[in-house]
C-alpha cells in the first residue's frame, strides 16, 4: 500500500503518527509537495478528487482519504495496541473527544494558519486575514475547554492515550505557525499533556 503525505501539514502527521503508534511498517510513503501544487495535479487527483492529503492507496487500487477513515482502516488490520475504542461505549466515547478536537481546535487553528500566515498564501487564495484572526480567537475558547478536561482527566477522551490525543498534539503543533503557546496563554494542564505527548517516539514524525 501506498500512503500520500507531505512533511509539517497536521492531517498527514496524524496518519504517521498513528502509525508509529501502532507499530504498522510497511507502507510505502509517497511525499507530496504541496508547494508544487502536486496536489492538484491531474494524476493526484485521479486518487484524491479533493485534493487533500493524506490518501491511502490499498493494494487491489482503491484510495481512502480522510485521515479518520485511513485511521478506521487501520485499526481494523492491527488491532493491538487499540486506539480506537474496545467497544461499542468506548469507541463512542473516544470518536465524540476526537471529533471535538478536530471541529473545534484543529480547524480553527487550520483556518487561521490558512488565511493569516504569509508563506500559506499560495496555497490559499484568496486569503481572508480576519476571518483568520477571528479563529484564532476561537481557538482560545477551545483551548480553554479541553485545558479543563485534562485538568480533570489524563488524556483527551480518559483515562488512556488515544487517537483524540494525537490528533490534540498535531493541532496544537501546528498552532506553532500562529505562535500559539499553551503554558504562555495560561493553559498549564494542556501545556503539561502537550509536553508528556511530546516524549513518546510517535511525536518525532
Amino acid at each position: 500500500m501506498k500512503l500520500y503525505v507531505s512533511p509539517r501539514a497536521p492531517s498527514p502527521r496524524r496518519v504517521l503518527m498513528f502509525l508509529v503508534e501502532k507499530d504498522i511498517n510497511g507502507l510505502e510513503l509517497v511525499n507530496v509537495d504541496l508547494n508544487a501544487q502536486e496536489h492538484k495535479s491531474e494524476q493526484y487527483r485521479a486518487k484524491s478528487p479533493l485534493a487533500r492529503v493524506p490518501a491511502l492507496e490499498l493494494d487491489d487500487g482503491r484510495v481512502l482519504t480522510e485521515t479518520r477513515a485511513i485511521c478506521t482502516y487501520l485499526e481494523g488490520r492491527h488491532p493491538q495496541p487499540n486506539l480506537m475504542g474496545a467497544d461499542a461505549t468506548e469507541r463512542a466515547f473516544i470518536e465524540m473527544a476526537d471529533r471535538r478536537v478536530e471541529w473545534h481546535v484543529l480547524l480553527p487553528i487550520a483556518n487561521c494558519v490558512r488565511h493569516t500566515h504569509p508563506g500559506l498564501a499560495p496555497l490559499e487564495q484568496p486569503q481572508f486575514p480576519e476571518f483568520g484572526r477571528s479563529q484564532g480567537e476561537k481557538l482560545r475558547e477551545s483551548a480553554a475547554w479541553l485545558d479543563s478536561e485534562l485538568q480533570r482527566q489524563p488524556w483527551v477522551a480518559g483515562e488512556r492515550f488515544t487517537i483524540a490525543d494525537i490528533t490534540a498534539f498535531c493541532a496544537l503543533e501546528f498552532a506553532k505557525l500562529i505562535r500559539f503557546h499553551a503554558g504562555q496563554q495560561g493553559f498549564a494542564a494542556l501545556q503539561a499533556w502537550r509536553d508528556r505527548v511530546a516524549e513518546r517516539p510517535s511525536a518525532r514524525t
